[in-house]
């Protein structure tokens, strides 16, 4: 009986050791496809259709670690330079809290890419596209070239970073004759603060899209924070001067570039992390609750009227997803995640940037603006 007894444990150990291992192993797995994933390194010329990681020699993340670029050559004559987001820092202190505020280094960026706008689905359309994509790990919406010095050194290079990877990479993609700059959150206001500076390294394209995603905050200190923080390049700062980044920035690349370049703006009609962080510059604490969503609708509301008013011909899209019961606050960004889902007028976020390339700019979801 005993022996029996003693067999029966073995097995449940066995049992028990194999789940484990199986569990253990699909949660490697599941990381090394997700957070941990990491492209080969390009050396020579690259493989159509491959994801790369790019090594720049003088780049950097904030706390010092390194920081590469992500390279995709696709089989059109056509290129997406695509900004990621990650938070950001507005004052000193923001810049000494690191990840409570901001991505300081590369962990968890690389899989991002094959994801939403990146993605190899059948139906999107810039599957076939070369992706420059430019990870954020400096809090600095990419903007900056600085380093900060005070109970720690942060490096803001956002700009120097971009910049470097873009010239090392400008020679695997020749000369292409369509161009979209895009970004989310973080990467939305590098995108509306860089576009300029990109349309001019690629100066074949003519056909030139630029789509802001997710990316609104209102803050009186912008321009001295793009000065004395992040030491972004003059042409950048002194375009900052009201208390709306996206808008300033936006509203000269089309006074600058007319109707050559045509302008998208998308977001959640009230989202939910850029709220908290709207909450945190408003009062100094990070929080979410209906009221903030409220708050951030309005200055939403005044934001889409402020882009009709300075840039006629913008695309806007407003969109409501994973709307929470309570509070009613919705998804933050769309381009990385839910890119293909036809949020609004059967219309997705993808075909909208699409027919926009195509010479139809479209406005969709303007009556969410109202509820």
């Amino acid at each position: 009986m005993e022996k029996k007894k003693h067999g029966k444990a073995k097995k449940i150990l066995l049992v028990f050791a194999c789940v484990i291992v199986i569990f253990g192993v699909g949660t490697f797995v599941l990381l090394k496809n997700t957070f941990l994933k990491s492209f080969p390194k390009l050396t020579g010329e690259p493989e159509i259709g491959k994801w790369y990681e790019v090594a720049v020699e003088g780049t950097q993340s904030s706390d010092g670690s390194e920081w590469h670029g992500i390279f995709k050559k696709g089989t059109e004559n056509k290129v997406v330079v695509y900004f990621f987001g990650g938070g950001v820092s507005i004052t000193p202190e923001t810049s000494e809290g690191g990840n409570k505020f901001y991505a300081t280094n590369m962990t968890g960026q690389d899989f991002v890419a094959q994801g939403g706008i990146g993605s190899n689905a059948e139906n999107n359309p810039f599957k076939d596209w070369s992706f420059l994509v430019i990870p954020y790990a400096t809090g600095d919406f990419h903007s900056g070239t600085g380093v900060y010095d005070g109970n720690k050194t942060v490096y803001h290079t956002g700009y120097s970073n971009y910049a470097a990877f873009v010239e090392q990479i400008k020679p695997y993609v020749g000369e292409p004759d369509t161009l979209l700059v895009t970004g989310f959150s973080a990467g939305g206001f590098g995108t509306s603060l860089l576009a300029d500076d990109v349309i001019d390294r690629f100066p074949s394209a003519k056909n030139i899209t630029v789509c802001v995603d997710s990316s609104l905050l209102l803050y009186d200190g912008w321009h001295e924070t793009a000065v004395d923080l992040w030491h972004s390049p003059k042409e950048i700062s002194d375009r900052l001067t009201t208390d709306n980044l996206v808008l300033d920035s936006l509203t000269a690349l089309h006074e600058k570039r007319g109707d050559s370049v045509k302008i998208l703006f998308d977001c959640s009609y009230r989202d939910d992390t850029l709220q908290q962080y709207q909450a945190y510059i408003r009062t100094g604490t990070m929080t979410k609750d209906k009221e903030n969503g409220d708050l951030f609708q309005k200055d939403l509301v005044e934001m889409v009227n402020g882009l009709q008013k300075n840039i006629p011909g913008i695309g806007i899209y407003i969109w409501n997803h994973a709307e929470d019961a309570e509070t009613h606050n919705t998804q933050h960004t769309i381009i990385s995640s839910n890119v293909f889902d036809k949020l609004e007028d059967g219309v997705s976020v993808a075909d909208w940037i699409y027919a926009a390339v195509n010479g139809e700019v479209q406005n969709h979801g303007l009556a969410l603006l109202e509820k």
